[in-house]
């Protein structure tokens, strides 16, 4: 029998950590340490329609208004690289894709930046039992203008 994490079961017949649900957590994680630093709330997982669109995990504002979109990656090791490796070129171009499309329906382009957020170690665990969880936000991560 073969393994599947969609399936959500486990080699061993328990439940599987769901890759949502990990997924949720880093991203709650994620915006509570936004909304700690002053930035405010403006949409969370907005998606483009149809295939080969793109997602942003959260749009937020600054006090000064400037919209930022934010990619949330999480690890629960640095094996590989860690969160920070898996925001390949195309996934910028994908973001970079959503934010364009959001764009669209405000009407007026407001300053922009692209901001990532790296969550390393399980979000899930109780915090007396899991090793600590880190949160490293990046500012301007990278520009719209090299993605055309």
């Amino acid at each position: 029998m073969w393994f599947s994490r969609k399936q959500g079961v486990s080699p061993a017949g328990g439940a599987a950590p769901s890759t949502k649900r990990m997924g949720d957590a880093a991203e709650d994680r994620a915006l509570a340490h936004l909304q700690a630093q002053g930035l405010g709330l403006v949409q969370r997982n907005f998606r483009t329609p149809g295939r080969g669109g793109g997602e942003l995990d959260l749009i937020m504002r600054e006090r000064d208004g400037t919209l930022v979109f934010v990619e949330v990656r999480h690890r629960t090791s640095a094996r590989q690289g860690g969160a920070a490796a898996s925001i390949t070129v195309q996934k910028q171009r994908r973001i970079v894709f959503a934010a364009r499309h959001f764009l669209l329906r405000l009407g007026s382009e407001p300053p922009c930046r692209f901001d990532v957020v790296l969550i390393q170690g399980d979000t899930r665990a109780q915090a007396s039992t899991a090793q600590a969880v880190s949160v490293e936000w990046i500012r301007a991560a990278f520009d719209a203008s090299a993605h055309g």
